[in-house]
């Protein structure tokens, strides 16, 4: 069996010129980083310009036995445009940190891949470098203004900002600085995130022009005065040079998947503890150009599509006409309680344990969003027909069709009989809401994501988190929304409960202001926002021979 790199690197790629024709893309509007790979200049007319259909993908619960969501995405594009529909994809860039730990890169797998696969996944065209480089210059003028006589009065005890590097250590979570004493800086606590869970990252993926993130990088509060007054870059006079920096990485990039289908990957917030969609410059941009825009949020509904609806939608008056939820019989046996070495065998009672999982998050996308909504099983070998027949019976009992996808093994051909129901599902009313109110106050809101996505009871909150809450409301900053920050494998914030768990509640333990990207980030449970690399590293993996021909992604 092929690899996905060797799928991949086969692959007859079109230049990338007859890729941005087939979109409708002019000359003027590209700019070419090689013959496979280009930008798409943003323009302030295009905002006027008609929209197509949006669909939005996402998936049940994560599992390691994997759903295929980013390929089913692909594969459900190149389906479309096999029934005659003019369609862009508009996916994530890949971060550095799972490529080289133990997800892997995103560019989808098997038949349904965006192309070149090494270059996404491998720097691309440097947007995620940029990205680190414009928080690293920020934290840069922070130390120096404290430095040179901390003139804003800035508590270095109540700095927020952190570093960021697009790869994961462990060792750079916690770390103090500005040691040596003298010219080599003031002393102080400090660490590292991850460049997507950055704010200059959330910030560039819901700018629509470089006006709006040059504007939004200035609201970043990076820390307080000793007086608990906020300080932001605009304080510190950086948003000009972090914009200069960022004045390529905003414009959203331009590839193809291995049929010639537009894909625009652009942007890469993690949904477990950022946003996790792809910017509203690539989204927009491929309403735009397409009859539909297939897009997709990262984890699961509880995650991903929650904060693409909640935080992106709202933001930038996105409208989806239609929901997938992608899930695998292999995956709802895990939630049943199989072993993950047990998943070969047909076992209805452990499907039937698990649905309840499917069922949650199809009752959240069509009850609590009022999202018309397909499920797309992305088939494997060892799955039976009487498994495949239980989903479909307890999916129609709530009046939701079923999918079968077999975009892996055959790309678009395998995403037809899917996209068959999105196009059905698109010309259907719809009465989308939110989940609520950003008019509420920041617990009720916190509450609203818990008992209606979730399905847990309400959440507790920590001595800080309380202190925060009020602090950050005093300021002005409590009619913003929400963006929890829990564990992606749980509806709740513990990882262990799989299925669909009941009777529970979520600890808040931290509160902080994206008053940059415009939301508040809740961390719960025990969310890091510094991955580490697991035992055995996908990096241990990866080569690279003397023809510069790379092996062991996937």
């Amino acid at each position: 069996m092929k690899t996905d790199i060797e799928i991949a690197q086969e692959a007859q790629l079109l230049p990338i010129r007859t890729v941005a024709e087939r979109a409708g893309l002019s000359e003027e509007e590209l700019e070419y980083y090689g013959k496979y790979k280009a930008k798409i200049a943003l323009s302030p007319e295009h905002a006027a310009q008609p929209y197509g259909k949006l669909v939005l993908v996402t998936a049940i619960t994560p599992t390691p036995a994997g759903e295929g969501k980013t390929t089913t995405t692909i594969g459900l594009a190149d389906g479309l445009r096999r029934l005659g529909k003019k369609v862009v994809v508009a996916l994530r860039e890949p971060s550095l940190g799972p490529v080289f730990g133990i997800k892997g890169g995103a560019a989808g797998g098997g038949y349904a891949q965006v192309v070149p696969m090494e270059d996404i996944n491998l720097h691309f065209t440097g947007d995620f470098h940029a990205i680190g480089a414009a928080n690293n210059l920020l934290c840069a003028m922070l130390d120096n203004h404290i430095f040179q006589g901390n003139a804003l009065d800035i508590d270095p005890e109540r700095i927020t900002l952190r570093r960021c590097v697009d790869m994961n250590d462990r060792q750079l979570r916690c770390i103090e600085d500005g040691l040596g004493g003298g010219k080599n800086g003031v002393p102080r606590k400090d660490g590292f995130d991850i460049t997507v869970a950055s704010e200059v990252m959330a910030v560039l993926c819901l700018a629509d022009s470089l006006s709006d993130l040059k504007a939004r990088l200035a609201r970043i509060v990076v820390g307080y005065t000793r007086a608990g007054k906020p300080v932001t870059a605009g304080d510190l006079k950086a948003a000009g040079a972090m914009c200069a920096l960022l004045k390529d990485a905003i414009k959203p990039n331009l590839v193809q998947t291995l049929e010639g289908t537009p894909a625009i990957v652009h942007g890469g917030p993690f949904a477990n503890i950022a946003h996790g969609c792809n910017s509203v410059a690539a989204t927009r941009t491929a309403l735009r150009l397409g009859d539909y825009a297939v897009t997709e949020a990262g984890f699961g509904s509880d995650l991903g599509a929650e904060k693409f609806l909640d935080i992106k939608c709202r933001a930038a008056g996105l409208r989806p006409s239609a929901v997938v939820i992608v899930a695998t019989v292999r995956a709802l046996k895990m939630h049943g309680g199989l072993a993950k070495t047990e998943l070969a065998q047909e076992d209805l009672g452990a499907l039937e344990r698990g649905l309840p999982n499917l069922l949650r998050h199809i009752s959240v996308m069509t009850g609590v969003y009022r999202l018309p909504a397909v499920v797309a099983v992305n088939r494997f070998p060892t799955d039976t027909d009487a498994e495949i027949a239980l989903i479909m019976e307890k999916c129609r009992a709530l009046g939701v069709n079923v999918a079968l996808s077999t975009v892996w093994a055959e790309g678009g051909k395998g995403g037809e009989a899917l996209a068959r129901e999105i196009i059905a599902l698109c010309e259907r009313p719809s009465d989308f809401r939110y989940c609520y109110d950003t008019a509420l106050s920041v617990k009720e809101k916190i509450d609203a994501v818990v008992t209606r996505v979730y399905g847990g009871d309400g959440a507790d909150y920590t001595p800080e988190a309380e202190e925060q809450i009020a602090s950050l409301t005093a300021l002005g900053f409590g009619a913003l929304p929400v963006c929890i920050a829990k564990t992606q494998y749980s509806f709740s914030d513990d990882s262990t409960k799989l299925g669909a768990p009941e009777g529970f509640r979520i600890t808040v333990r931290n509160v902080r202001v994206s008053a940059g990207a415009g939301f508040l980030v809740v961390l719960t449970g025990n969310i890091l926002t510094m991955p580490g690399l697991p035992k055995v590293p996908a990096a241990e993996k990866i080569d690279v021979n003397e023809a510069g021909v790379i092996t062991g992604l996937f």
